[in-house]
């Protein structure tokens, strides 16, 4: 009756492993139906402002900020990047400002029935995008796309964004902005969302962020599920003493 139980919990252990490999490499997968939320259809909105630099202070560095336009973007999140400034190009450019970069959608891209065949990552700076359908990179509108510095030393507002994650609905509110260091770290900020290449990101200071319709994939569901059960099984097998009879 031992080895029968040990049996069995070897086989526990090794679906849920097998699931958990599976769902975490699925997890980020965008769904082929989204219930979209109807602010996701409007363009962003940016209006010219005159406000003087203003300093603030992150981890004792010192950055200033030059607003250039009050801007609101409503977006589905399709890639991110959280950047940890003491390792990578952060760390030597000494820009602990920069909370993270998130790649959003909005529009028709959201409804496009071949999404889900497109592929979106983010690396230090920039968001990239492929597709293996020719169709459905064809029908995707690259002005419907940005990438975006967060910016904030404010530390609520900072927690807040690191809540969003992949296939989330989004509202950032904030300004559209150039920032310095001392350190002589400069950074701009696109104003249009045609342009392509370097400099072709939005820097955005943060003043609000919302998640308007969150999102919970049935992969990450299985991910969280299989996780559990391999860590409880592992448990039970290394702590419960076996009998065979032979």
């Amino acid at each position: 009756m031992g080895y029968n139980l040990l049996m069995k919990l070897k086989n526990v252990i090794q679906m849920s492993f097998a699931v958990l490999l599976v769902s975490f490499w699925y997890r980020d997968e965008l769904p082929k139906d989204i219930n979209v939320h109807p602010d996701i259809m409007q363009e962003p909105s940016q209006t010219l402002i005159k406000r003087s630099e203003f300093s603030v202070n992150v981890d004792g560095n010192n950055y200033f900020i030059q607003p250039k336009y009050d801007y609101e973007l409503y977006g589905l999140v399709v890639s991110y990047r959280h950047h940890n400034s003491d390792t990578g190009a952060h760390s030597r450019w000494g820009d602990h400002l920069n909370v993270a970069d998130y790649c959003v959608i909005w529009s028709e891209n959201v409804y496009g029935p071949l999404l889900a065949e497109i592929e979106f990552w983010n690396q230090e700076w920039t968001c990239y995008t492929k597709s293996d359908n020719r169709e459905a990179f064809l029908r995707f509108d690259g002005s419907k796309l940005s990438n975006n510095h967060l910016i904030t030393e404010n530390n609520s507002i900072r927690d807040a964004i690191k809540e969003i994650g992949i296939g989330d609905q989004i509202r950032i509110k904030g300004w559209l902005s150039s920032y310095r260091s001392t350190d002589n770290l400069i950074r701009g900020t696109s104003t249009v969302r045609t342009d392509i290449g370097n400099g072709a990101c939005e820097t955005i200071y943060v003043n609000e962020v919302e998640i308007l319709s969150d999102y919970t994939s049935p992969w990450r569901t299985a991910m969280y599920f299989s996780l559990v059960i391999f860590l409880l099984s592992l448990i039970y097998h290394f702590r419960r003493p076996y009998k065979t009879s032979h």
